[in-house]
């Protein structure tokens, strides 16, 4: 029977490959012993980058391949794109583009993939640099703020980008809904109290509640009116942002609105880097940070 018959090796005398030879993947190599008839891993290193396989990139000091993080080569593609599109440079050569390209598919990343909205963008750009625009200033706004609230990296930068005529360095910062929602718990804290204290004073005597009961009752009054109280008297038109300094990349956050009736930042913020001391512009809507130009 098949479970009775002695393993020998895999191929056949002269049908399999020569002792030694070796197949590489993504991360291991594997080598084949002609004497056993078998394959077995070999010690190439888990940091090796193998560029028939990969997208690598070479140390200027050692001239080594040095393999990249799955992030890296999304900034990469990235990079090589919008410069492509933008100002019509080429960083990648096409056979480096189509490596990194595989490479970020096979890894399973969704920067290969752009929507149709992302390919109007870019070639709206492209189009408009060229002195002959495709779309209106509005619906070109318009696409932008869609791909915006969509999270796309093809409108907005999470890290820093400086240009070397201007001077000017910009960035997206992004919106800190945690200490957003942190600005309605005074408010909610005092109406919890209030609602408890009422509970217990006037229904209690009524009815027995549950305080839990009583909490969940009271609920839709508590949060309805955090909002109402917060937005139009403590904390009116309210929004925190924040993201590198688009100087030193050091961590920046803005608070967008008034504060019981003191008037803040409405649809710019201009404020200083605490590390670097540069004066950074902020936009309210659409988020973009920028430096002031040299000569400012």
């Amino acid at each position: 029977s098949f479970r009775n018959k002695a393993a020998g090796p895999l191929f056949a005398d002269g049908d399999g490959p020569k002792d030694g030879t070796t197949i590489t993947s993504a991360r291991k190599e594997i080598g084949y012993d002609e004497k056993s008839g078998r394959f077995f891993e070999t010690d190439i290193d888990s940091e090796d980058c193998i560029p028939d396989d990969e997208y690598c990139v070479v140390d200027n000091e050692t001239g080594d391949l040095v393999r990249l993080t799955l992030e890296e080569k999304e900034r990469i593609f990235l990079d090589a794109l919008q410069s492509y599109y933008v100002s019509g440079r080429q960083l990648l050569n096409d056979a480096e583009f189509d490596l990194l390209k595989e490479d970020l598919a096979w890894n399973g990343s969704s920067m290969v993939n752009m929507n149709r909205q992302e390919t109007q963008y870019l070639a709206a750009v492209q189009a408009y640099l060229k002195g002959k625009p495709i779309l209106s200033d509005s619906e070109f706004d318009k696409l932008k703020a869609d791909l915006k609230e969509e999270g796309s990296p093809f409108a907005s930068s999470k890290e820093p980008k400086c240009y070397i005529d201007t001077g000017i360095c910009t960035v997206t910062y992004e919106p800190d809904n945690f200490r957003n929602n942190l600005l309605y718990l005074p408010v909610g804290a005092i109406l919890s109290i209030v609602w408890l204290g009422f509970g217990f004073e006037v229904i209690e005597p009524v009815i027995r509640l549950n305080p839990i009961i009583l909490a969940a009752l009271g609920a839709p009054l508590i949060y309805n009116g955090s909002i109402s109280l917060t937005d139009q008297f403590i904390f009116p038109n309210n929004k925190i942002v924040y993201g590198p300094c688009p100087s030193c990349e050091a961590e920046t956050r803005v608070y967008f609105g008034d504060v019981l009736g003191v008037e803040g930042f409405g649809d710019v913020a201009s404020i200083k880097c605490t590390k670097c001391k540069a004066a950074i512009n902020v936009q309210r809507k659409t988020l973009r940070a920028s430096t002031l130009p040299k000569d400012e």
